[in-house]
């Protein structure tokens, strides 16, 4: 079994951390079955978040009365104190437990810092004081936030996007954390879906041994995957580093990870999965995307005001505007028969 230190948390877990987004999508009973699984095979790392729905409850039916079994991480995208304190009381009912090990806040536009007129930052402080959290997390998508977390010396732990697409850029922030004993965690593990190679994904994570990644599950299939690699974590070879290279030829450059920051389009537009069909007809199952349903999706991008919106919020400086309109493109030549896939 491998594993891995969060810094300065001292918090000791497998290299394996179960993220908790995608149980959304599924029933109270699959998704306590999947939680209790993944434990009984050595996963004790559970990551949430307020803005996942009811996600945090399904945890709370998984673990209770089993609190010191397991490690618990979620977060608040509050905006003001106030805010803050209803999400973490939401947060404790939810989970069924009186202290969250890490509370993170939730890809803020800024760095929270003490003495701040939001009051956010020592919200945490004295919810930490309370007992009600144990170590102050912060998640983003922003390297310039990011860069400004670690440099202040104020959190514990970061989550960022991380996975074997990762520019020099990222590679250096995993570098900056290891040198100030910060627990780092990998969100988007696998590129939001477009690395379909879960092993070749673990085995670029493992040679980093500061890194926790967060794997999302929502079938017994994907979690078999990974559960088979607490055993038998897999490692790079030749064939595993002929995968890493392919993909980063196709995939490296302006895409989009599906991070849903643009969210929410004026006119409706699924623009985190939209901006990316292209590459989704490409790696994943396409039965559903090219599905009436998936059709009327797609055809929304017809319908785009080209307000900006959308490209003022990327936390990737995307034109997204501009990627929608290629994936349309492209997915009518689907359709049409004049490009396969």
């Amino acid at each position: 079994m491998s594993t891995v230190t969060l810094g300065k948390t001292g918090i000791v877990t497998d290299k394996n951390g179960f993220g908790a987004l995608p149980i959304q999508r599924i029933s109270d009973e699959e998704a306590v079955f999947l939680l209790r699984k993944a434990y009984n095979n050595g996963i004790t790392y559970f990551d949430t978040a307020r803005w996942y729905t009811d996600s945090e409850h399904k945890i709370g039916l998984a673990f209770a009365g089993m609190r010191d079994k397991i490690v618990i991480a979620t977060k608040t995208g509050a905006q003001n104190a106030e805010g803050f304190w209803q999400d973490l009381e939401k947060s404790l009912q939810e989970l069924q437990t009186d202290y969250i090990d890490v509370y993170q806040f939730h890809n803020p536009a800024f760095c929270p810092k003490p003495g701040e007129e939001n009051g956010l930052y020592d919200a945490a402080l004295k919810a930490r004081e309370q007992g009600k959290i144990r170590h102050i997390g912060i998640t983003s998508h922003r390297l310039a936030v990011a860069h400004e977390a670690i440099d202040s010396g104020l959190y514990e732990t970061l989550q960022f996007p991380f996975c074997y697409l990762a520019t020099d850029k990222d590679i250096e922030l995993v570098e900056k954390c290891r040198k100030a004993d910060m627990g780092f965690i990998a969100m988007k593990a696998l590129s939001g879906g477009l690395i379909n190679n879960s092993a070749a994904a673990y085995a670029f994570l493992a040679q980093y041994d500061n890194v926790l990644p967060i794997w999302g599950v929502q079938r017994e299939k994907e979690l078999d995957e990974f559960l088979s690699y607490v055993q038998t974590p897999p490692v790079m070879t030749p064939e595993i580093e002929a995968v890493i290279r392919h993909d980063r030829e196709e995939l490296l450059g302006d895409f989009c990870r599906g991070c849903g920051y643009c969210m929410p389009c004026p006119v409706g537009i699924e623009i985190n999965n939209c901006a990316r069909m292209s590459l989704l007809l490409r790696r994943s199952p396409s039965e559903s995307h090219l599905s009436p349903e998936g059709q009327a999706k797609m055809m929304k991008i017809e319908n785009c005001l080209h307000c900006g919106q959308c490209k003022s919020k990327c936390p990737y400086g995307l034109d997204t505007p501009a990627l929608l309109q290629k994936n349309l493109e492209d997915y009518k030549a689907v359709l049409a028969g004049e490009v396969q896939v």
